[in-house]
């Protein structure tokens, strides 16, 4: 018996020696059938990682220069070359150092409201205590001060009396936004109204 189950044994072997290297011989083949597809699309990742590398290490120089333009600018606001680096390397810092510039030579109004036109908008508003310029600034889905414009319009409208009103305006800013906590007191105050 014993002999019995030693050659049982070894066709065991041999079955899995003949299965590794039938499978073996299987990749082979789909290896030679599909070789230029399979180096190309590896050719294809290894320079897709390259260039997201190269793109993201430029994207980070450019924010080096410009920030370096910037504080440049910020030292000397006449500063031709820093404005350039400026020009090409970030638009928006750019434009807010367009807006130093014209700030530092006294210049009228409208050249800084060229440059950052909703940001003056929203001040005159305040100034003027306007809850239709509030209400129309906070209608512009791109204002960087959207949800102050909304607490601040609200606020306008509970000095006025008009509570409902308020407690409307207050129900756009959401949770997730640095206004929340001023309009959660605010509404707590509404509450009492």
């Amino acid at each position: 018996m014993s002999m019995k189950e030693n050659v049982n044994f070894v066709k065991d072997e041999l079955n899995s020696e003949e299965k590794f290297l039938e499978g073996f011989v299987k990749v082979e083949r789909f290896y030679k059938k599909f070789k230029s597809l399979i180096l190309g699309v590896g050719g294809l990742v290894i320079v897709l990682a390259i260039a997201f590398s190269v793109n993201s290490y430029m994207e980070d120089e450019n924010k080096i220069k410009a920030n370096i333009a910037f504080d440049k600018i910020i030292l000397n606001p006449n500063d031709k070359d820093a404005l350039a680096t400026l020009k090409e390397t970030n638009k928006s810092l750019y434009n807010v150092a367009l807006f130093l510039q014209a700030k530092e030579e006294n210049k009228s109004a409208d050249v800084q409201i060229k440059y950052l036109k909703e940001l003056a908008l929203y001040q005159k508003a305040l100034e003027k205590k306007s809850i239709t310029d509030l209400g129309n600034l906070s209608m512009e889905n791109d204002f960087l001060l959207k949800e102050f414009a909304i607490f601040n319009k609200a606020l306008l409208l509970a000095n006025e009396g008009k509570f409902k009103e308020a407690k409307t305006a207050l129900n756009l800013i959401p949770q997730s936004s640095k206004a929340y906590e001023l309009s959660s007191l605010l509404k707590h105050y509404l509450l009492t109204k």
